[in-house]
């Protein structure tokens, strides 16, 4: 079990995608990794991760993780942002 805490930007973010079905699923993608599922994830450097959806565009959702069980949620892109994200 994880403890996911957005940051304003992540909130900001995922507020502000205009799809519905796609926040659905990416807040679906929370539930999951708050229940110790983290799926698909990759190290991007210093210490950020993220979190690959193989839909649309290839949404990422980039986070930290602090101890064994919480995940700081910093924000998120397509895999055409990928390197302005990071």
């Amino acid at each position: 079990m994880y403890s996911i805490k957005p940051l304003p930007e992540f909130t900001t973010w995922l507020d502000g995608l205009k799809d519905r079905v796609t926040r659905l699923r990416l807040a679906r993608r929370l539930d999951k990794a708050q229940r110790g599922n983290l799926g698909d994830v990759k190290v991007v450097g210093d210490g950020v991760f993220e979190m690959r959806e193989h839909f649309g565009p290839g949404w990422r959702m980039y986070y930290i993780q602090r101890g064994e069980t919480l995940i700081i949620m910093l924000g998120g892109g397509d895999k055409s942002t990928q390197s302005s994200d990071i």
